[in-house]
């Protein structure tokens, strides 16, 4: 080989061989262009997940005949009147009316984990032990039946109302107050909102028999606005 190809050869050897610093900036380079690319997709990813709107799930109500429409027009009853206040509000929710006229504490706890399952609500309100007292069961059955069922619920990830009753005085004093209060005691153990008493406002009233059917038991259609008007501010932060 002549001194003329040996001086070509070293020469293309320098074109094609790059000095070690710049290689070190073209791996910075490219090392720092791939991370970009990652975090912008990354990034793209979440704007697109926080794009998709959270599926909400449905508000259990979970009662007896205060809250099933006894002796009521379809549609007439509080728990409906909820689903109509939440549309107008443009709240995303549906209600599901699990109440049967009758029911016990001790009904509700065996039905409720099946309800659970299958509709798989974010809140569930509980109206449940007028019947308990109007049968003469025990009060630490009654209370036994509300913490498991509010237990239930919260391990299925849904979060609890509970609506409280109370009984006629001539019950006597202290069953009278040993029920009202069990409601504010199992409110304040589990940390959970209370309506304390859902015929506030016309079932302690002098005039309460124009808000009753009847049988002087169950509200009358004029009623039930009263009745949700005592729910709704206790139910409506948990809907957020």
């Amino acid at each position: 080989m002549n001194q003329l190809d040996k001086k070509n050869t070293k020469g293309s050897r320098q074109n094609f061989a790059l000095p070690r610093r710049h290689c070190i900036a073209v791996a910075l380079m490219l090392a720092i262009s791939g991370t970009c690319g990652t975090a912008t997709a990354a990034s793209q990813g979440k704007s697109k997940e926080a794009s998709v709107p959270l599926k909400l799930g449905p508000v259990l109500v979970l009662g007896d005949s205060l809250s099933a429409e006894y002796g009521l027009t379809r549609g007439k009853g509080w728990v409906q009147l909820l689903q109509q206040h939440m549309d107008d509000e443009k709240i995303p929710r549906k209600v599901v009316n699990a109440s049967i006229s009758g029911e016990t504490t001790s009904g509700g706890r065996s039905r409720l984990p099946s309800l659970l399952t299958q509709h798989q609500p974010a809140l569930v309100v509980l109206e449940l032990g007028g019947n308990d007292a109007l049968r003469g069961l025990a009060l630490q059955s009654t209370q036994s039946n509300l913490q498991a069922m509010v237990k239930a619920s919260k391990d299925s990830g849904a979060q609890v109302l509970l609506v409280g009753m109370q009984v006629p005085p001539n019950y006597g004093t202290a069953y009278t107050e040993q029920f009202a209060s069990m409601f504010e005691k199992i409110a304040s153990e589990q940390k959970l909102p209370l309506v304390p008493f859902l015929l506030s406002g016309f079932g302690d009233a002098p005039d309460a028999a124009q808000w009753f059917q009847s049988d002087r038991i169950h509200p009358n259609a004029k009623a039930q606005p009263l009745m949700l008007g005592n729910v709704w501010p206790k139910l409506k932060p948990l809907l957020k």
